[in-house]
């Protein structure tokens, strides 16, 4: 009964004591090109957006001085 107590509390202090693996983050773990894709997508509709607003202000500046 003895023997079962001391493992226990070691198997405590072991656990306490273990260190903590850092969490990697999101670009780092498995799905690290999944993101990169998206980001990427996210850029070109980003530009794509800003183009077409500029286009949209040209149309703008046209008919009101026609």
């Amino acid at each position: 009964m003895r023997f079962l107590i001391v493992l226990i509390i070691i198997a405590l202090a072991v656990f306490k004591l273990w260190p903590d693996q850092p969490v990697p983050t999101a670009e780092e773990s498995f799905i690290g090109p999944q993101i990169q894709s998206l980001k990427k997508a996210e850029q070109v509709e980003d530009q794509y957006l800003e183009a077409l607003e500029r286009a949209n202000e040209q149309i703008d500046k046209q008919s009101d001085g026609g």
